[in-house]
């Protein structure tokens, strides 16, 4: 079985986000704080809790965002997004702006994305299931996978990795983007492999996936990441 995996992001950064600035960021910044009662920018993450709520919020807005159902861009059941409601942002609430449709036409490759990280995932309950599946989902955009998940910058898709899918974590040990990784891992374990060259160095799509996952961010106005140097882990 050989797939095609077309949203493995080529570029992403500051050409990719240009084309999402103006009113969707302005949009996603206001549902961060409709969530979380501060700009995202302003987010104290320091301790885990106040991290992981972090990320939610990144994820709700920028889906509330793009207009269609807000469950289906954040990769859950209307079920799941009220539960993670009930427990997370209790009295708040956002909505989809426009009528963008959801297609269901990468189901597959969406359920495949989420069953490699649940089959990693360090987090126990509901949140490791939620979080899965919501970075299974977004992982379907052009972006940066950091980008796509309203995140201010790609360290905090690090950390979130590092916290909830701990064994991915440790097995990118070469700092390759983490979208590139991800669907590597899936290649390898259907028996696949994804590199033209047993050598990464001696690849010619190295930059693709050792290069600078620099840009801005798709909920933080205010927030641009900074370079990281290819080989550096962050």
């Amino acid at each position: 079985m050989v797939h095609a995996f077309p949203n493995i992001e080529s570029g992403g950064g500051a050409a990719s986000a240009a084309a999402e600035s103006g009113p969707s960021v302005r949009d996603a910044e206001s549902a961060y704080r409709e969530l979380t009662g501060v700009l995202p920018e302003a987010a104290n993450i320091e301790a885990d809790a106040h991290f992981d709520r972090h990320v939610l919020a990144s994820i709700l807005a920028l889906a509330s965002s793009e207009g269609g159902s807000l469950a289906a861009q954040a990769g859950l059941t209307d079920t799941e997004l009220g539960d993670l409601f009930s427990h997370y942002f209790a009295a708040r609430s956002i909505e989809s702006s426009g009528d963008r449709e959801t297609s269901l036409a990468d189901a597959d490759e969406i359920e495949m994305v989420r069953d490699l990280l649940l089959e990693n995932r360090s987090s126990e309950g509901e949140f490791g299931r939620w979080l899965a599946a919501m970075i299974a989902r977004r992982a379907m955009e052009p972006n940066h996978l950091w980008e796509d998940l309203g995140l201010r910058d790609r360290s905090e898709l690090t950390r979130l990795i590092a916290r909830h899918f701990a064994p991915l974590a440790r097995r990118n040990d070469k700092n390759m983007r983490w979208k590139r990784f991800i669907y590597r891992m899936m290649c390898e374990n259907d028996g696949f492999v994804m590199c033209s060259t047993p050598v990464c160095s001696n690849c010619a799509d190295y930059a693709l996936c050792y290069g600078a996952e620099t840009g801005t961010s798709r909920v933080a106005s205010a927030a641009q990441a900074p370079a990281t140097p290819a080989g550096q882990t962050v």
